[in-house]
């Protein structure tokens, strides 16, 4: 009987893909695929989030962090808005009508006149204040907060979103490292360093936006973290599926099983 092709044993805990039910396989997998739809729409959210805060809405960039986070210093956030990720949802008129507004110094006559006709019939679908992780541009009182120099998100804002994060992101990456932790992957240490590296990234990538606040470099931190994590779940993710379904199982846990019947 050939040996084993690893020099670490297989722990006696270990369950490899091939050696558990098809019906957990099949959760594993049904779980692992809305994961994969939720991570990529995140992705997806965050982008549109941040991107073009620089005023370039086609890539997302160090700067788009910095601001994002601690504020551009120049202009008002609904400006740096129009300017960005909001530039192509209404006609450029109207966005130059209302920056002009702002920067003349938001009366409340222009308002009522000209700029909130445009604002009902172009966003108030999504800033009319149910959804709290969008501005509330309903009135003229809630719109004037946005037209003030963009200071980046509040502090609110960040322990609103932040706890968000930590139990959500905790609880997916408690997942799918548990499924991932049915794979067959050596080095040891390099498989539990796959396993931890998104939760390091997790506090990092949180502490880093009140940090960027302080000191702009931070934001790299921040778009590193989101990287890590973004890295370990795609890994984990088809490493986890390809031996569930595709891949033989390996020769190691092979022969551990052809020597647990001959022991018999």
């Amino acid at each position: 009987m050939s040996q084993p092709t690893s020099d670490v044993p297989l722990h006696r805990l270990f369950h490899h893909f091939s050696e558990l039910p098809s019906s957990l396989r099949v959760l594993y997998t049904a779980a692992l695929i809305i994961f994969g739809f939720g991570y990529l729409f995140g992705l997806i959210y965050v982008f549109h989030t941040y991107s073009g805060k620089d005023g370039n809405p086609v890539t997302l960039t160090y700067e788009d962090i910095v601001i994002g986070y601690s504020g551009s210093g120049k202009h008002s956030r609904l400006e740096s808005a129009l300017r960005g990720s909001m530039s192509t949802m209404l006609p450029a008129e109207d966005i130059s009508m209302v920056i002009s507004w702002v920067q003349q110094g938001a009366d409340r006559t222009r308002y009522d006149q000209a700029v909130r006709p445009v604002l009902e019939r172009r966003c108030m679908t999504c800033h009319d204040g149910s959804n709290p992780h969008l501005p509330n541009l309903s009135g003229y009182d809630n719109l004037k907060k946005v037209t003030e120099r963009d200071t980046g998100a509040d502090i609110f804002t960040l322990v609103r979103v932040s706890h968000i994060h930590l139990f959500g992101l905790t609880f997916i990456f408690f997942i799918v490292g548990y499924v991932f932790s049915h794979a067959y992957v050596r080095p040891v240490w390099f498989k539990c360093g796959v396993v931890v590296a998104p939760f390091v990234a997790i506090v990092l990538d949180v502490s880093s936006w009140y940090f960027t606040k302080l000191y702009h470099p931070f934001a790299w931190l921040v778009m590193i973290s989101g990287g890590v994590m973004a890295f370990c779940f795609a890994f984990m993710w088809v490493v986890s599926i390809y031996q569930m379904w595709f891949s033989r199982t390996p020769a190691v846990v092979s022969e551990r099983g052809v020597r647990s019947v001959d022991e018999l």
